[in-house]
C-alpha cells in the first residue's frame, strides 16, 4: 500500500484515505463562455498523461478533507513530494529528469525545493 504525506496534517497516511482529483496547475480561461467548443472540451476533458513526473491534485478525504498537490512518478508510482494547494509548482523537474527516481525518491520536500540541495546522492 502506498503512503501519502498530507502537507496539512504533516503525516504519512495510507492511500485509502485519499482521492485523486486530476491534474494540478490547470489554468482556467478568464471567459469560458466565449471559448470555442474545442477549447472548452480541451479544458474540461483533455489532460496530459506523461510517462514520468506529473503534478496532480489530491484530497485527504478521511483526514483533514483538504486538497493539496503532489508530484508523482507515473512509472514507479512513487510520490516525489506533496505541497499545499495554492503554492507554486516545486522546481524538481530538472532533478527528476537528470538523476532519475532513485536520486530523489526518499528526499524530504525541503530538499526537493532547494536547488542547492537538489544534487543526486552518490
Amino acid at each position: 500500500m502506498l503512503l501519502i504525506r498530507c502537507p496539512y496534517c504533516e503525516e504519512e497516511r495510507p492511500e485509502l484515505e485519499f482521492r485523486h482529483a486530476g491534474e494540478a496547475h490547470i489554468a482556467r480561461a478568464p471567459d469560458l463562455a466565449g471559448e470555442s467548443d474545442e477549447d472548452f472540451e480541451k479544458f474540461f476533458f483533455i489532460r496530459s498523461n506523461p510517462k514520468g513526473l506529473i503534478f496532480e491534485r489530491w484530497r485527504h478525504v478521511h483526514g483533514c478533507a483538504r486538497f493539496f498537490n503532489a508530484a508523482r512518478d507515473t512509472v514507479t508510482d512513487k510520490f516525489v513530494t506533496t505541497y499545499k494547494a495554492g503554492e507554486p509548482k516545486p522546481d524538481i523537474v530538472a532533478v527528476a529528469n537528470d538523476a532519475g527516481p532513485a536520486a530523489w525518491a526518499n528526499r524530504p520536500p525541503a530538499q526537493l525545493n532547494d536547488p542547492a540541495k537538489s544534487k543526486p546522492r552518490t
